[in-house]
């Protein structure tokens, strides 16, 4: 006989845990803060100290013990499913709309399927693309195509609006216009909110990465989906409350979407902050792991910097707009408290640890980064391990295989922070001193 653990006492094991890892690390790095005080003054110290191994820690040890006791069973695939409308907004995807029209058209979904495209203003072949399907639409028996233009540019948010207002299905999904649905992800998502409890009002799916084998950049990405974005949502629904549902590939209940004005036009983020709008009043936002759709990622440095600084503005905005966040306990409230420190980790990891980690290499300073900072290694390398065994298990037992990456793994688990926090540094900063356009983001 299987022991419930109850999502209380799962908070509980795991806020417990991660508090003693903290103690510890804090009693361990005593003496490195005693050295940083003498060189620098003790604000300076706990304040780099605090940044480059608490914070960091802790979030590391809070994840584990959740996913060692995430035992969540499957939804069984009801027989009948409802109509469901799936909206795309698309700006320039001439190259891509197709390939991402064909993956719907091949879901077996038992419901009748309303794909509605809105182009927010195209100057490529998007229009012709999309035309080129149409006598697929009109050969299948329970999918329509509706293709709207918007007159310029105005937008995602803007695009998205405009579609909503067509929509007439009880549950909606959006997916981007370069994303690819694996085999019965329809199915799997329209699952996941029919069959949860009655207070959810969104679904964010699994995206998978597309494009890996392009260069050493995509392999690394795909990676962080699969090792961090995936792993930390999953983590996030265990306990009842994913704090992004991205605008890539999640699932909507129409009447409450529309209820709360659909997506902020001003937002560049306006994923993450129409999640909060959610999460604001009261609404559960799962996710559904076995729901897999494909993405492609940025292919060079400028396209992903665009896209994680873009990201990293969204998460400011959704402070900004929803602050009583702060207040609203719930189980998913550590991460909530993690997302706001992220500003403060990333601060410090540019402004202490990788300088420290320039002055350890070339010139043999150890007063940052030293045998002290090792202490996160043994934890980093256990979720990760941990991650990498859940993860696995989802993919073999849907079909999916895991490309070998070995190098792009151990660089991802060690440098890619490097990579990616110049990016979100400047998106922080370009929100929080509201300076910059806010625009698709990586075009």
């Amino acid at each position: 006989m299987k022991m419930y653990i109850t999502v209380k006492n799962k908070l509980w094991i795991s806020l417990s845990f991660a508090c003693a890892w903290m103690l510890g690390s804090v009693w361990l790095a005593l003496p490195w803060i005693q050295d940083l005080s003498d060189i620098f003054n003790p604000f300076v110290a706990w304040f780099i100290v605090i940044g480059i191994a608490i914070v960091p820690g802790f979030a590391n040890a809070f994840i584990i013990p959740a996913l060692l006791l995430d035992k969540r069973p499957g939804y069984p695939i009801p027989d009948i499913l409802p109509d469901i409308t799936i909206l795309i907004a698309a700006y320039n995807e001439g190259s891509t709309i197709s390939d991402t029209i064909t993956s719907i058209l091949k879901q077996n979904y038992p419901g009748h399927v309303h794909v509605i495209i809105y182009d927010d203003g195209s100057t490529d072949n998007t229009e012709q693309a999309v035309i080129s399907h149409v006598k697929s639409f009109t050969n299948a028996d329970n999918f329509t195509l509706h293709y709207r233009q918007m007159p310029a540019n105005l937008g995602k948010s803007k695009a998205l609006n405009m579609g909503l207002k067509l929509i007439r299905t009880k549950l909606f999904i959006t997916i981007d216009a370069d994303t690819y649905l694996y085999k019965d992800a329809l199915k799997y998502l329209v699952t996941n909110i029919v069959c949860g409890p009655p207070n959810t009002a969104a679904v964010a799916g699994t995206i998978v990465v597309r494009n890996s084998r392009k260069n050493f950049l995509t392999k690394l990405q795909e990676w962080d989906f699969f090792q961090g974005i995936a792993v930390v949502k999953r983590t996030q629904s265990l306990l009842q409350g994913t704090l992004v549902a991205q605008g890539a590939f999640s699932i909507y209940e129409t009447a409450i979407i529309k209820e709360n004005g659909g997506w902020c036009n001003k937002s560049v983020g306006e994923d993450i902050v129409l999640t909060w709008a959610l999460r604001a009043e009261g609404h559960r936002v799962g996710y559904a792991e076995r729901a897999f759709a494909f993405t492609n990622v940025p292919e060079t440095y400028r396209q992903f910097f665009k896209q994680r600084e873009r990201w990293s503005r969204g998460l400011i905005e959704a402070f900004k707009t929803y602050p009583a966040v702060l207040l609203d306990i719930r189980p998913n409230t550590p991460f909530i408290y993690i997302n706001l420190l992220f500003p403060y980790t990333d601060l410090v990891f540019v402004t202490a640890f990788m300088p420290g980690m320039i002055a350890a290499i070339f010139f043999q300073w150890y007063g940052v980064v030293g045998i002290m900072t090792l202490i996160l290694l043994p934890l980093a390398i256990i979720m990760n391990w941990i991650m990498f065994i859940k993860q696995r298990k989802i993919f073999i037992d849907n079909g999916l295989a895991i490309r070998k990456h070995f190098a792009g793994f151990v660089v991802y688990m060690l440098f890619y922070q490097l990579i990616m926090i110049p990016a979100t540094i400047t998106g922080y900063w370009k929100e929080i001193l509201k300076i910059g356009n806010k625009n698709w983001g990586t075009k």
